[in-house]
């Protein structure tokens, strides 16, 4: 009952894209767009909820399809899990486009129901096939809506944009030249996901050319073949999913494409790939598999949680800074992925199966806090008119409530307790902690070494989560449309305040959510006794070992703070007198400038110096540049500091050729109308069917 009332949910969007294409100017059928796919994505969530109580179902085989690859969709505890936060965030966002998104071009609202039925389809496929066409659906519809939107003036920062690649200025052909640079170079990177998912499933049908999960479970990948599939995999996931050194695309794309689809993309769609990943490696193809099958993600997690938080650390865009954000959490996840893969091998169920719930369970977490996110920081910029830091300030006074949500948010990802992030990363480093009884020493020294990058990466987070929040709303306004900021809407506010309770509930009752994703745990881990202690007060390993109580931590932290209180009006029993608070060197306002000089503030960039002398000249390649005035000038001296991605740099040549050509591309294929932009889908869905076919029976792999 609930895969068919699913699909038919499915069969909802199509209808929505194409009023969509038909809506372009028209705000009432905009809003009818993004209102029913709110109602859907709400669907998805109340029907994934009801899968994870219930448990999961047979698979349900589609009237159409090819006759040697019939889709099929299938609802699992492990596609549910992942369902869960593509309904919560699809509901929230469908919210907020709702608000802002009444007059948009009519591709963007073409490819936005198109999106999330490329989403759910994969994540309910019950065969090799139907995923791969989910994903790429995913992919084609995630570049148009890129190629769609337009970055504001001066919204991509110098230090975001790889060597090669345009940055975002203040004039419109500029804006419009990286928006459409940022467009190529995602669709490169689709491109390349897509060439290395497709053998990567066509070897895990083998000769038989069974694509259903259920046939591949049975005859997974031995020997060569299995490493050549780990590989393709991990890079054709890991480039969707932003793992380094695949991330390149993801704080260029997100700048340009409007604030609710930068939060599904960013929230979303790199777990729609880290589920792709888990379920290819670790539920289909890790049965009897080595210790060596978990290594991958477990290192490349383990780099991207520390370089994704030092870039973070050195952003002064907030989207720029959010999409650095995801690429340190999404590192998080590939870490606890890899973690339970390795612990599974040495036949450690119990610890595998917390591994799988810290990775399951920041999910969960890091979907709702990243999309609360970035849903603020449209809301600052549509309020305030930027999303530069150094532009801002001050803006809990003018917007209070986006202030608050936006706290819960960042507070979330700091990894402070009892919030989500908290639980999550708890979790997996006592899995890291106890993975010394693995006696191969090498896997020691590899734990050793993800214990201090978790730490380095956690640490890091928090500094970037404290300098986005305070930058932007704490000091004074350094502008005077920073002052006359306006609150959000009623609408998107209530979307805001929803997903910060759903993050707050996810840190208080971890337990409780992990005993409704016994099977998911049970999938990634192959125990199937899920862990050992979930419940909705505590979660551990096992009974002897730590365990994590939230509600009595949160108790307890509201005691601290009633007691603090208490003892400060004990104390200070006298009326309490207002004075003028240290200014921090701000000097006061002169005539001229009302507003104070922006100058003497804390600034982004004077904030990041510290962790960019420190660690910016060996991980970012970073250098400082003085400028000193002539004799005689009265202007002050200048320090800039000048950075770049620094993982691909033999690479960057090579990628800029290409990027020209995608571009060229790109712009030709931006400026057809909406009917050949989809014969050009259908004819690459096409192409996938036949290149399916020739590994399938009869043909040249599966003769």
């Amino acid at each position: 009952m609930l895969i068919s009332t699913l699909a038919v949910l499915l069969c909802c969007l199509p209808p929505l894209a194409l009023l969509g294409a038909w809506a372009g100017g028209r705000p009432g059928l905009a809003r009818l767009v993004h209102a029913g796919t709110a109602l859907v994505a709400g669907g998805f969530a109340l029907l994934a909820l009801a899968a994870l109580v219930e448990g999961g179902e047979a698979a349900l085989l589609l009237p159409f399809g090819p006759a040697w690859a019939p889709l099929s969709l299938a609802l699992d505890g492990l596609s549910a899990w992942f369902l869960l936060p593509l309904g919560l965030c699809g509901l929230a966002c469908g919210a907020y486009g709702w608000r802002h998104e009444a007059v948009a071009p009519a591709r963007r609202l073409a490819a936005w129901p198109l999106f999330l039925a490329g989403m759910a389809l994969a994540l309910l496929a019950g065969d090799g096939f139907t995923l791969l066409l989910g994903f790429e659906g995913m992919s084609l519809a995630s570049w148009v809506l890129v190629a769609a939107g337009q970055a504001p003036a001066g919204s991509v920062s110098a230090g975001s944009v790889p060597a090669g690649f345009p940055a975002a200025g203040p004039a419109p052909a500029e804006e419009e030249g990286a928006a459409r640079a940022a467009a190529g170079l995602y669709l490169g990177f689709a491109l390349f996901g897509a060439a290395c998912l497709l053998p990567a499933v066509g070897l895990l049908a083998g000769l038989a050319g069974d694509l259903s999960f259920a046939a591949l479970r049975q005859a997974p990948p031995q020997g060569g073949v299995a490493w050549v599939v780990l590989a393709l995999v991990v890079l054709g996931a890991g480039s969707k999913a932003g793992l380094v050194p695949l991330h390149g695309w993801l704080p260029v794309a997100h700048p340009v494409a409007p604030a609710h689809v930068s939060a599904l993309m960013s929230a979303v769609m790199t777990k729609v790939a880290l589920y792709v990943a888990a379920r290819l490696l670790l539920d289909v193809g890790g049965l009897g598999q080595g210790l060596g099958w978990g290594v991958p993600l477990l290192a490349l997690g383990a780099a991207s949680a520390l370089f994704g938080a030092l870039r973070a650390t050195q952003e002064g865009d907030i989207k720029v800074l959010l999409a650095c954000s995801t690429i340190e959490n999404v590192g998080l996840i590939a870490m606890a992925f890899g973690l339970s893969a390795l612990l599974r091998a040495a036949d450690l169920g119990a610890l595998a199966a917390l591994a799988a719930a810290a990775g399951l369970l920041h999910v969960l977490g890091h979907a709702l806090a990243k999309t609360l996110l970035f849903l603020v920081a449209g809301e600052v910029q549509h309020g305030a008119g930027s999303r530069r830091m150094d532009r801002l300030g001050g803006l809990i006074h003018a917007m209070p409530k986006v202030a608050l949500a936006a706290l819960a948010g960042a507070a979330a990802l700091a990894a402070l307790p009892p919030l989500a992030g908290f639980a999550a990363e708890w979790l997996l480093l006592q899995a890291l902690l106890a993975s010394w009884r693995v006696g191969e020493l090498g896997v020691q020294v590899l734990a050793a070494a993800a214990v201090a990058l978790l730490g380095m990466a956690a640490a890091l987070g928090a500094v970037a989560m404290l300098r986005f929040w305070g930058l932007t709303f704490l000091g004074r306004p350094r502008a005077p449309r920073t002052l006359g900021a306006s609150e959000a809407a009623p609408l998107p506010r209530a979307a805001l305040f929803l997903l910060a309770g759903l993050g707050a509930a996810v840190g208080l009752l971890p337990g409780a959510l992990l005993a409704l994703g016994g099977e998911a745990v049970a999938r990634l881990s192959g125990h199937a006794g899920g862990v050992a202690l979930a419940s909705a007060w505590a979660v551990a390993a096992s009974p002897s070992a730590s365990a994590y109580h939230p509600l009595g931590l949160a108790v307890l932290l509201l005691v601290l703070f009633v007691a603090v209180v208490l003892a400060l009006r004990w104390l200070s029993p006298r009326a309490s007198v207002r004075g003028p608070a240290w200014d921090c060197g701000f000097v006061a306002p002169p005539p001229h400038l009302p507003f104070g000089d922006p100058g003497t503030q804390p600034s982004a960039a004077g904030f990041a110096q510290p962790l960019l002398r420190m660690l910016g000249t060996s991980l970012l390649a970073a250098r400082e540049r003085a400028t000193l005035p002539p004799p005689g000038d009265p202007a002050p001296a200048r320090l800039d500091s000048h950075w770049q991605d620094p993982v691909l740099p033999a690479l960057l040549p090579a990628l800029a050729r290409w990027r020209d050509a995608l571009v060229i591309r790109a712009e030709r294929l931006r400026d057809l109308p909406l009917r050949h932009l989809l014969m050009l889908a259908f004819g690459t869905l096409l192409a996938l069917l036949a290149l399916l076919a020739w590994v399938g029976p009869g043909g040249g792999a599966g003769a």
